[in-house]
This record gives structure tokens, sequence and C-alpha cells, in this order.
């Protein structure tokens, strides 16, 4: 779907959604909801950093020449990829604190969000960074560039590109699993659901609500993925043509 479509769409989930809610009982609690979503995309934002910040370290570290860098970045995606998100949560909220300080839940979410996904994104930053052309590298090397240099200048700059698509799957990914935090009493868009269904008994109401929020969230994420990927597509395509 084009991004004239997808922007199309959104603003119809917006008219529609926002018609829905106040038409609906819920009408007097724009605030809460309100609320309930920045606590969302407060979550999204820092985890969708440190998520990054992880993908790098360990998708870079997986081809290090270091053993040790190695065997600790692969043994870290494995054990993230092969275990439940929401038991990584529990464990970092409940079970880590056994073995030193407490963790508040804000930063137990945005770490075991983050450790999860970033699991997922340091394939993907292997991947690409494996994906670019070798006569570029070697180009490189003939240069006489140091590693660094050679990894900043021409190495990353093209899989950057090429993880753009991959890391906007997974941006949905991140986001949808921001949910999870209400499992440790955050006051998200999942958890004050729950909690106004609990008090209102009003259940199609309250989730029909939430679900319009995070489908126009999960909109806009695709479509400024969208824009990213075509921004960083055209330049290419003028540094090829030039």
């Amino acid at each position: 779907m084009s991004i004239r479509a997808l922007t199309l769409v959104l603003l119809a989930t917006v008219l529609l959604g926002g018609w829905y809610f106040y038409s609906s009982p819920f009408a007097d609690n724009a605030g809460v909801f309100a609320d309930a979503a920045l606590t969302t995309l407060q979550i999204l934002a820092a985890s969708a950093v440190l998520t990054t910040i992880i993908g790098f370290a360990a998708g870079l570290g997986r081809l290090s020449g270091v053993r040790a860098v190695r065997w600790l970045s692969v043994g870290y995606v494995e054990i993230f990829r092969g275990t439940s998100a929401l038991v990584q949560l529990f464990w970092l909220f409940y079970v880590l604190p056994l073995f030193g300080p407490r963790i508040d839940p804000f930063s137990a979410g945005v770490l075991a969000v983050s450790l999860n996904v970033g699991s997922y994104a340091a394939i993907v930053v292997e991947a690409s960074v494996r994906a670019v052309p070798r006569p570029q590298i070697e180009a490189a090397i003939a240069l006489n560039m140091s590693t660094f240099n050679r990894m900043r200048r021409v190495i990353l700059p093209q899989a950057i590109r090429i993880m753009i698509p991959p890391f906007g799957n997974l941006a949905i990914q991140l986001f949808k699993l921001t949910a999870l935090v209400s499992f440790i009493g955050i006051s998200d868009l999942t958890y004050t659901a729950y909690q106004l269904n609990q008090t209102t008994y009003l259940t199609v109401e309250v989730f029909t609500i939430v679900l319009f929020i995070y489908f126009a969230i999960g909109l806009s994420i695709t479509i400024g993925m969208r824009l990213l990927e075509q921004r960083f597509s055209r330049g290419y395509a003028a540094a090829g043509a030039s």
C-alpha cells in the first residue's frame, strides 16, 4: 500500500475513532485515554532508542573478530529470541531485584521490550552488513581505510538502507509488545482499558476505543518508516546517478 493510501486510512481511522469515542459513554474520559496513550508512546520512544543501540551492538558483535565478543552476542540473541517476552519482563521485574537493586516498573518494561526486540534487530543488522557488496569493502581496504572508517563511511551507510524495511516491521512488533507492561502495573493503554472495563463492564466500548488508538499509532509508525525508507532510497539513487 502506498504512503498516500496509508495516510487516507489513518485519517479515516482518526475520524471514525473520534466519532465512536465521543458518541460512547467514555466521552468525558478523554484525559484518561490521552494520559494512557502518552505513557504508551513514552515507553515506545525509550524502547525504540534502546532497541536500536542493542541491535547495532549485538549485530556488529556477531561479526566481531574477537571470539568472546562474538559468542557473547550470539548467546544474547539466542536466549532472548528463544524465550517468552512476558517471562523476560517478569524475570527483570520480580526476580532480578532478589540479586540487586529493584528496578522501577517503567525501566523494567523498557528494558524487557528492548532486549527482546533487540535480539531480532541484531540479526537484521548482521544480515544487512553482510549484504553490502564485497567489491565495496575491498575498494575501501585498497584505499587503506581503517576498520572503523571502513565501517563508518562505506559499510554502514549502505547497510542502513537495507535495514530500514525490516526495522519497520520490528518497530510495529516493538509497539505491540509495549502492551506487556500492563502486567506490572504501568498505566498504559492496555492497563487503563482493563481498569475501566473492571469498573464499568462496558467491554465492547472500552476495548474498541483502545483498538482505534492502537491502530492509529501503528499506522503512523508504518507511514514514518515508509517515508524514511523513501528518503534513504532517494539519496542512494542520487548518489548512484552522480
